[in-house]
């Protein structure tokens, strides 16, 4: 589905994945059935992944820098599956808004969840903070992809993770 959702036909899909038209069809009954089931599938895959980042260490640094170069490489990965994720033209579909709003959700309570328990913020403070790292690693990682190299992986991870650091360490961490 490297051409969106609607510029993909069934025939291609099934070429494309090596099997017949009616075998595709006994698996998911429609394209946006197929779609749905390749999108919680990499959902999944990015929530384990950043969920993964996150709880890698209890130091708070290192897990800033963890989470931003996870999504670096979630993007950065050739199988497409971060524009089937961000960049879909299906996203005032109910079911496929509920699903990235969950993912969101999940994700950046996980963060606020960090934030509440070291800094003492509200809950609701905290989960906008979340949110707010959490959108910051997404939208700059898939304009690195933009980039088309000339900015290393590395290096522009480090960037963001080196803003929101700074950002988010000046909340007082309570002990």
């Amino acid at each position: 589905m490297a051409n969106g959702y609607h510029g993909a036909a069934m025939d291609e899909i099934a070429e494309t994945a090596h099997v017949s038209k009616p075998v595709l069809y006994q698996h998911f009954p429609s394209k946006r059935e197929l779609y749905l089931a390749l999108l919680d599938s990499h959902l999944s895959g990015l929530t384990d992944l950043l969920l993964g980042a996150l709880n890698s260490t209890t130091d708070n640094d290192e897990r800033v820098q963890a989470v931003m170069r996870a999504y670096f490489h979630f993007i950065a990965n050739d199988d497409q599956a971060h524009r089937l994720v961000f960049e879909s033209d299906l996203v005032n579909d109910h079911d496929v808004s509920a699903r990235l709003e969950t993912f969101n959700k999940t994700f950046a309570d996980a963060i606020a969840k960090v934030i509440a328990e070291d800094t003492k913020l509200p809950l609701l403070e905290a989960q906008l903070l979340g949110r707010g790292l959490s959108g910051m690693a997404q939208v700059s990682a898939r304009y690195w992809l933009e980039t088309d190299g000339n900015l290393d992986i590395d290096v522009a991870s480090d960037l963001i993770y080196r803003l929101a650091w700074r950002g988010i360490s000046r909340f007082p961490k309570e002990s």
